[in-house]
């Protein structure tokens, strides 16, 4: 590692297989707590390069817990992280909505590093079990339309940084790797990023890998739609901006999608809006999101029937239904 380390502190980036490297040896326990900080710590200084990006994706993927759900095409909706916005678990419920009308999800997710309550955080304190079980993992899949991948479960390089991670409580290039290395490896994608450079590099990274995806970016800095201003819409067949009006039929003030302050807190906001009783701007903030991946299953001839369709899971109560299956399978 000192030799990585030396190399890094001179400016230099890593190459796909030297970062292939880097990242096996932190899944395999190589380095202590100290060296992994110091790594870390290079990219909060810098931007993360595409062959650096490329070389830690192929070892988590590598080094993963594999799943097979028997050739099921599955959808999974994640932001990035750490935009330090503090938004309520918007790519979360977008799921359920997404389930409830009869996708199939495999949502991959964490603890919160660099927020108050990440998926991980929320799905736990409803009472789900993490698990790696493939059989168990398709049962719920089969019945609730979704099952949740909890990443330490499925990628030892993250369970092993989790407490350095949280220590630094600042945003660190595995939050940009989340979204790229979900198990299941689910057919279609929407990834939310925190900026537009990020969004540059998993264009690239999507087109590379002929994915069916969408990347979302609030243009003032959320990494999800969120309604507060402009979003840029990335996908295979190019990119637009799009206003809040076209999203979501408002735009929203940043108070009104907060996540609150304390697991607690976040976990009472999505009992709330999945139950139907959220208010309008964070139900409208929901909807946008699952309307954007609902139109990229190639399902709706449009962006406003998937809005619509989005709509009627959330108000029909099928959304909070899969929670329901969900949590009766525990």
């Amino acid at each position: 590692m000192k030799r990585i380390l030396s190399l890094l502190f001179e400016h230099k980036t890593l190459d796909r297989a030297t970062a292939k490297e880097v990242l096996v040896n932190i899944g395999k326990g190589v380095y202590n707590e100290h060296e992994i900080t110091s790594f870390m710590t290079v990219y909060l200084m810098r931007s993360i390069s595409l062959q650096e990006l490329q070389g830690f994706q192929d070892a988590l993927l590598e080094l993963c817990v594999p799943l097979d759900f028997n050739g099921i095409d599955t959808i999974d909706i994640v932001g990035t992280g750490g935009d330090g916005k503090n938004t309520f678990n918007i790519s979360t419920l977008s799921c359920f909505v997404v389930a409830g009308t009869g996708h199939k999800v495999t949502k991959h997710g964490n603890y919160g590093a660099s927020t108050v309550s990440g998926a991980s955080n929320v799905v736990e304190s409803m009472g789900y079990r993490f698990k790696n079980n493939n059989a168990a993992l398709t049962r719920e899949l089969e019945a609730a339309n979704i099952c949740f991948l909890h990443a330490p479960q499925f990628h030892p390089a993250l369970k092993n940084v989790g407490p350095i991670r949280k220590n630094l409580g600042m945003r660190t290039f595995f939050n940009m790797l989340g979204p790229l290395v979900n198990p299941a490896f689910p057919s279609f994608s929407i990834i939310g990023v925190y900026n537009l450079e990020m969004a540059r590099l998993y264009n690239y990274l999507m087109q590379q890998q002929s994915k069916h995806f969408a990347i979302v970016h609030g243009l003032d800095g959320y990494d999800e739609i969120s309604l507060t201003g402009d979003s840029k819409v990335i996908t295979a067949t190019g990119e637009q901006v799009l206003s809040a009006m076209e999203l979501g039929g408002r735009e929203v003030k940043p108070e009104s999608i907060r996540g609150g302050t304390t697991v607690e807190e976040a976990a009472k906001i999505f009992s709330a809006i999945i139950r139907g009783k959220g208010t309008p701007e964070q139900e409208a903030v929901v909807l946008a999101n699952s309307a954007i991946a609902l139109q990229v299953t190639g399902v709706y001839p449009n962006y406003a029937d998937a809005f619509e369709a989005a709509k009627e899971s959330l108000r029909s109560g099928r959304a909070y239904e899969c929670l329901q299956k969900l949590i009766a399978l525990q």
